[in-house]
Order: C-alpha cells, then sequence, then structure tokens
C-alpha cells in the first residue's frame, strides 16, 4: 500500500507562515507529480500548488507570490511554504501524488490549516 502523511498544519494569525510537509512511503515505484490541495467547508477541493518530478511547478492564482512547492532531499517528500496568510486560506490541505502520467493517484489524510486572530 502507498500513503501520504501530510504534517504542519495548526492555528495561525492572519500574515503568518506555515510550513506543510508530505511524506510519500509503501509500494510507489515512481513519482511523477506531487501536489498540494485544499478544501474549505462548503467548497470544492482545489488546487493550491504542484510540482513534477523534473521541478517545474504550478501555482493556483490565490498562491502565487505567497506560497512555494518544493521537493525534499528524499523521494516522495514534498514541502508547501505559505507566507502572508490570510483567513480565506483557512482549510484542510491534501497531498498528491501521481505515480505516472495516466495514474495512479495517492492522496494523503490530510492537514488543517486556520488562520485566525
Amino acid at each position: 500500500q502507498v500513503q501520504l502523511v501530510e504534517s504542519g498544519g495548526g492555528l495561525v494569525q492572519p500574515g503568518g507562515s506555515l510550513r506543510l510537509s508530505c511524506a510519500a512511503s509503501g509500494s510507489i515505484f515512481s513519482i511523477y507529480a506531487m501536489g498540494w490541495y485544499r478544501q474549505a467547508p462548503g467548497k470544492q477541493r482545489e488546487l493550491v500548488a504542484s510540482i513534477t518530478s523534473t521541478g517545474s511547478t504550478n501555482y493556483a492564482d490565490p498562491a502565487k507570490g505567497r506560497f512555494a512547492i518544493s521537493r525534499g532531499n528524499t523521494k516522495g517528500t514534498v514541502y508547501l511554504q505559505m507566507n502572508s496568510l490570510k483567513p480565506e486560506d483557512t482549510a484542510v490541505y491534501y497531498c498528491l501524488a501521481r505515480a505516472t502520467v495516466l495514474g495512479p493517484e495517492y492522496w494523503g489524510q490530510g492537514t488543517q490549516v486556520t488562520v485566525s486572530s
């Protein structure tokens, strides 16, 4: 089985920073891309940022200029540095790993990020 474990979520004040981590483990033999999605109450899950095995990145408009996705030194690890956080960033953040262009995909359990004063 493949497992993705997120960490780093929590409560932070507006304007603050948070760094999310994700680590994949199990019988995954390749990783084409990894990314971060988020879902707020009453809203659909949306892309935040993604990164391919070659280092190409993609950001949703709300994340541009504030968030940065990066790969770790260990295969199957990815980070999301979040700066200048806003209350509207409050959501459950999910880590995604895609093994190949055609799949399969694996999801983490999610980590709660709450931005509030």
